[in-house]
């Protein structure tokens, strides 16, 4: 029954409750309760989303209300013999009598998005979803089951915790549940887990947070130890967001958070990208934004290599989310690194890209002055890059081709990003993205700046966009350095061989894409036809080689570069010197 109803004796109330006004819990307003529950059991006064009792979940995510309930076994009560202010036994028989459930887990077989799928619910009505022994057993078992069936599993978790009476054996189900995880991870089947209000203590310190993706119901609190237990700890006042699913996304534990209204199509799009729903490619209709183009920098016509990195810089060319809103369709942008934080400078997700299903990653630099400040301006921070990681295997684990989309003027350099391991972060991307074993294309869409770059850009296919650029260092702080003056930046540009045509002599790049006359700033329609295209057919020539044979081929390509180069200087270069 959901929660935020006072009466819950369910039986001598469940005919007459059409009529009735019902006080919210949260905000204490009285609602029709016929609004309340066409509003999936959420206030429709103040927003709070009450429990849901598993029926109501099952209807909820299912694409129709015929799924089939999965019988699950049943364990011995009270194996401690356990004795509070009432007997454990007697607590386990008013929560029975009350929910009409034998203990605290739930699950049901049926389709999502047409796809044949196992959900497991917690039922916080039982004991408040706590996790003894029964609901261990429940929950390996239901794991098993979806292996059995070669399901996606999907878990929604709403807890307090471990449960107190059966003291280590409830402590013990942290090992088993992970036990089945690590299972349903060994046999790639999508792991998904749906975070709803309130999951605390044992359930987050185990199987609710080793999911391949993590969705949480807006405002739903979730979190280790309870916010008054951390306060009394420490004396110190909490931020009134502390522990809730904006805070967490905040901090790099969830990939996406949504109401309860749109729960269902947010793992629909999900679960049609991991399980490689057939998709059709979409029709690009893009319209290039108002720009100046008679506006020309000062700079423009003093190199052409200049010229080149000017236009990779052009305010005006699309940007890693631009080229998602043009090609891709159904997606759903992944957060967080799991460890510390999201970072907007790095973006990923799940899609189809031009019907490919697929996982995608890049540099947003952002085109607004908030926005450009909230993903600074393209240059990530280590959760950014380890963000990246994670995405590379979650490509691997289920056999998706990785798209990256770098554009980025290097990783940060601030002290926090020193304190939390940029190189680090940086050297495990370029070592992660050398071994993933699935096809991996990197495209050069702007800039491709140092470390930063190249952290995203060990591809199968490595191509860059016509005037893009690819270099250790930025022209005007290469001129800072070696030339002692920033106005030899043109002059830097030119020895440093930037260009796309550069790195194609140099055969650091496989493939030089078009851009229409100007620059890919004029015309985004005609840009995005052209990467949709290259990227597309290079997928579906990866995709013929055995993915065995992958890693050891792009080994083998990266090893080669830069053997027997021939490296020029450009005759006024040498002319500077003799002045």
């Amino acid at each position: 029954m959901a929660a935020g109803i006072k009466n819950r004796d369910r039986d001598k109330y469940d005919r007459i409750r059409k009529l009735m006004w019902i006080k919210c819990e949260a905000c204490g307003r009285l609602v029709y309760y016929k609004d309340y529950r066409n509003n999936h059991y959420v206030c429709p006064r103040c927003g709070r989303a009450f429990i849901m009792t598993p029926k109501q979940r099952f209807n909820l995510l299912f694409d129709s209300i015929y799924w089939d309930k999965y019988d699950l076994p049943v364990s011995i009560d009270d194996p401690l013999n356990f004795v509070d202010r009432v007997a454990y036994k007697e607590r386990l028989e008013e929560a029975r009598e009350e929910t009409g459930f034998n203990d605290a887990i739930a699950t049901a077989d049926g389709k999502v998005a047409g796809i044949d799928t196992t959900i497991c619910v917690m039922n916080g009505d039982f004991m408040m979803g706590s996790m003894g022994r029964a609901a261990g057993d429940a929950i390996v078992a239901s794991i098993e089951h979806a292996i059995e069936l070669k399901n996606p599993f999907v878990m929604v978790t709403c807890s307090g915790g471990a449960r107190m009476q059966e003291n280590i054996l409830s402590l013990m189900q942290m090992a088993r549940t992970t036990v089945a995880v690590n299972k349903l991870h060994e046999n790639k089947l999508p792991y998904i887990v749906i975070l709803t209000d309130p999951t605390f203590g044992g359930v987050t310190a185990s199987f609710a947070m080793l999911g391949d993706i993590h969705i949480a119901e807006s405002g739903a609190r979730v979190g280790f130890a309870g916010r008054r237990v951390i306060e009394q700890n420490i004396h110190e006042k909490l931020p009134s967001n502390f522990q809730t699913a904006d805070y967490l996304y905040e901090h790099g534990m969830v990939d996406i958070v949504v109401p309860r209204a749109e729960l269902k199509d947010s793992l629909a799009r999900v679960l049609r990208v991991l399980t490689k729903q057939p998709g059709e490619p979409k029709v690009i209709d893009v319209k290039t934004p108002k720009n100046d183009s008679s506006k020309k920098s000062r700079d423009m016509g003093k190199t052409p290599e200049y010229d080149k990195v000017l236009l990779a810089r052009n305010e005006n060319r699309p940007h890693f989310l631009d080229y998602i809103n043009g090609i891709v369709d159904d997606w759903s942008y992944l957060a967080g690194d799991r460890c510390f934080g999201e970072d907007a400078a790095m973006c990923g997700g799940l899609g189809y890209w031009y019907g490919i299903p697929a996982v995608i990653i890049g540099q947003e630099k952002g085109r607004t002055i908030e926005t450009r400040q909230k993903h600074r301006f393209g240059m990530p921070n280590p959760e950014g890059y380890r963000k990246a990681q994670r995405l590379m295997r979650l490509a691997e684990k289920f056999n998706l081709p990785l798209i990256s989309l770098f554009d980025t003027a290097g990783a940060f350099a601030g002290g926090a990003a020193e304190e939390r391991g940029q190189s680090q972060a940086v050297a495990s991307s370029i070592a992660t993205g050398l071994k993933i074993r699935t096809p991996y294309i990197a495209v050069n869409v702007g800039e491709g700046g140092s470390g930063g770059a190249i952290a995203i850009g060990t591809g199968d296919r490595v191509m860059m966009l016509e005037n893009a650029i690819y270099s250790v260092i930025a022209p005007e702080s290469c001129a800072s350095i070696l030339w002692k003056d920033n106005k030899f930046k043109a002059q830097a540009a030119t020895a440093l061989k930037l260009t796309a045509r550069d790195m194609a002599s140099l055969n650091v790049i496989d493939k030089i894409i078009s851009e229409p006359g100007g620059g890919a700033h004029q015309d985004w329609q005609t840009t995005m036809e052209l990467l949709a295209k290259s990227v597309a057919d290079a997928i579906k020539e990866l995709q013929e080689i055995p993915v065995e044979n992958l890693v050891t081929e792009r080994a083998k390509k990266f090893l080669a570069m830069t053997r027997d180069v021939e490296i020029y200087q450009p005759d006024y270069v040498a002319e500077e010197k003799q002045i």
